[in-house]
């Protein structure tokens, strides 16, 4: 068997937060580098995007087996990020706490396998999720943390999914 290649995870994602994006299915990179960059605030698993896809049932008369089709899919997004409310740094880098207050509406980009430094750029793959931010609830506190906030997004529309930025 031939050796398959892997892209390594850490420092080749980034996810940003944008205010307006007319077509969720052709961002543009003027779009996508006006938003907030929440990749440095975001701990190193707190990006947690995952889908679940329902079944349909679809049996028939003339068989003994049941049948399943796809059904609808509900996508879900949970961030956990740094919070550096009330410390010295809360003027300067806080922006991910700031900008995710309950109520708050994104579009939420995400894209993977490509260096964090990397600049948006046309026919680069990316995924565009409209999300509302839910409550922003603090993590407890340990031994050798850091000071963390967790939050959910929620999708409030048709995802772009693997979608090409457009010049």
């Amino acid at each position: 068997m031939a050796e398959i290649p892997s892209t390594p995870y850490d420092g080749n994602v980034r996810a940003v937060l944008v205010p307006a994006v007319a077509d969720v299915n052709a961002p543009t990179a003027a779009e996508l580098t006006a938003g907030i960059d929440i990749s440095c605030y975001l701990t190193g698993d707190g990006l947690a995007i995952s889908v679940d896809q329902q079944s349909i049932t679809d049996e028939r008369l003339c068989s003994t087996s049941t049948f399943e089709k796809r059904g609808r899919k509900t996508h879900s997004v949970d961030v956990t990020y740094i919070d550096n409310t009330n410390s010295v740094a809360h003027a300067a880098f806080n922006e991910a706490r700031e900008a995710l207050d309950e109520g708050s509406v994104h579009y939420l980009v995400t894209r993977r396998n490509l260096p964090y430094e990397t600049a948006f750029a046309s026919a680069q793959l990316v995924r565009v999720y409209p999300i509302e931010a839910g409550f922003p609830a603090e993590v407890p506190g340990e031994a050798n943390s850091v000071t963390r906030t967790t939050s959910k997004l929620f999708v409030t529309g048709d995802p772009g999914i693997d979608v090409a930025v457009t010049a």
